[in-house]
């Protein structure tokens, strides 16, 4: 492909792209298809001349489309939401084309420089403490990593080093495995899976504590568990508040988990990897109260934020430990000014790191922040909206509280009820919804997830939910 080619199949995939979003309405949110249906579609071989451009264009249709759950439609309320926009996909394109691997600040200055900016910018609109920016000019600092899973596995290594340093200060004798065989981590049993996961791949016991009756981590929960692990012999060393848990969007007590975490000298991790990005609206900031206490906090700007996947930013006060957990510094990665700046290859698992601070740039600047914040107020007020609908049908309850774009119901009645309600929604496959559970009781997650979203698409949803309803009560009461 030469570079006039190029030129004009940017110019159709971009058309393609547009049309593709602006009339994703128009597409069945689920596909049909059955594992394997592409095995078909496509040789068992690859070609071994060119193919046409407009045979590949042709095959996104016939091929890829069929096989894709529409994860921007209005009509999409699974999980939580992965967005993107047009100056996130605008800069994917120029950090494809850079392909620089920004491991080291002298592999490519711009990538690092970039990204300590606008993590600073983002911290900045986020309200947090000025010792996680770099511009205050001590320690703390931020990165921008692939997932949460990472940044939540990465404030766990951070901590571990910490506690076997001290651990080490104090009984010099003990070998580094005896000490991490006695670790132990904390979370709710609310936190997110990738938390037990860090845990086991980090090779540290991990309690998953109870929550309250707003299903939320209390302090005083915290502190008896320790006070038990204590007695034990056991080191606590690591705990995780989430702001925004993945079941049912709860907030854990921070400002209680922070004190007890302080007092215990105890590495507090928050985890607010969708509810993060409403905290850019000072109305929702007091839900942070006690984040000065934190040693490290996340969100995913790619979950809320307009940002295309991959954007995790993680902030640590204090990143020293984390970086010093798995420093190798070969020869051959060595260069002058090593100490002016960050190598962010210390600052995460792989070696080679994607521009991913240009898709930040692009949105802030291309959005800014009033514009940010307007998109985010819009989504709660579509979930107060579809809120309202469920409490007028006396059918439907409402689980927990509805604070950010996420709204937990179920039918009154039995968990198998909702299984099979939420069965014969995504089986129509015109809206598509998953479920969650907490203390033996299951209920349905609808978020609002498209930057396409309106009103008329959350009226839409809650006729087919109701749709939907009407037949599975009709089919228990005739037995």
């Amino acid at each position: 492909m030469d570079p006039e080619s190029f030129k004009d199949c940017a110019k159709e995939m971009a058309e393609y792209i547009a049309n593709y979003l602006e009339n994703i309405r128009d597409r069945r949110v689920l596909p049909t298809v059955e594992p394997g249906y592409m095995r078909p579609l496509l040789p068992s071989e690859a070609p071994q001349t060119p193919e046409q451009w407009k045979d590949i264009m042709a095959d996104i249709e016939r091929v890829i489309m069929p096989g894709v759950t529409h994860w921007q439609s209005p009509k999409f309320h699974a999980y939580f939401p992965y967005l993107q926009s047009y100056p996130a996909i605008l800069a994917d394109m120029l950090s494809g084309a850079i392909s620089c691997i920004g491991f080291t600040w002298i592999a490519s200055p711009a990538c690092t420089e970039l990204e300590m900016i606008t993590v600073d910018w983002l911290g900045k609109m986020l309200g947090l403490p000025k010792e996680f920016l770099f511009c205050s000019g001590g320690k703390g600092g931020g990165v921008i990593e692939g997932s949460g899973s990472e940044s939540t596995f990465l404030a766990l290594l951070g901590a571990k080093a910490k506690k076997i340093k001290q651990v080490k200060k104090q009984h010099p004798d003990w070998t580094e495995n005896e000490i991490v065989g006695e670790l132990v981590a904390y979370c709710s049993c609310q936190a997110h899976t990738s938390v037990e996961r860090a845990g086991l791949i980090a090779g540290i016991k991990l309690r998953q504590l109870e929550v309250d009756d707003k299903y939320k981590l209390r302090g005083d929960t915290l502190a008896e568990a320790i006070r038990k692990d204590k007695e034990e012999g056991l080191i606590p060393f690591y705990a995780v508040a989430a702001l925004g848990t993945t079941g049912s969007c709860a907030f854990d007590s921070l400002d209680e988990i922070g004190i007890v975490a302080n007092r215990e000298d105890v590495w507090l991790h928050v985890d607010a990897a969708y509810a993060g990005a409403a905290f850019i609206c000072p109305e929702f900031r007091y839900l942070m109260k006690g984040i000065e206490m934190v040693n490290s906090f996340y969100f995913n700007p790619h979950k809320w934020m307009l940002v295309n996947f991959d954007c995790s930013v993680l902030w640590l006060k204090n990143p020293t430990y984390l970086i010093n957990a798995f420093n190798v510094d070969p020869l051959y990665l060595k260069y002058d000014m090593q100490d002016a700046a960050p190598d962010y290859r210390h600052w995460q698992i792989p070696l080679g790191r994607r521009f991913r601070s240009l898709k930040l740039w692009f949105v802030l600047r291309l959005y800014g922040v009033e514009n940010l914040q307007k998109f985010i107020r819009s989504h709660v007020a579509q979930a107060h909206e579809f809120e309202a609908l469920v409490l007028s049908d006396p059918r439907f309850q409402i689980i927990g509280e509805v604070v950010m774009g996420v709204v937990c119901f179920r039918l009154k009645g039995s968990n198998k009820l909702n299984e099979a309600l939420l069965k014969k929604i995504n089986d129509a496959g015109n809206v598509h919804l998953v479920s969650s559970k907490v203390k033996c009781t299951n209920f349905l997650r609808f978020v609002v997830c498209s930057r396409f979203s309106e009103s008329k698409d959350i009226q839409y949803s809650w006729k087919e939910i109701q749709l939907r309803a009407n037949e599975i009560l009709e089919d228990y009461n005739r037995f």
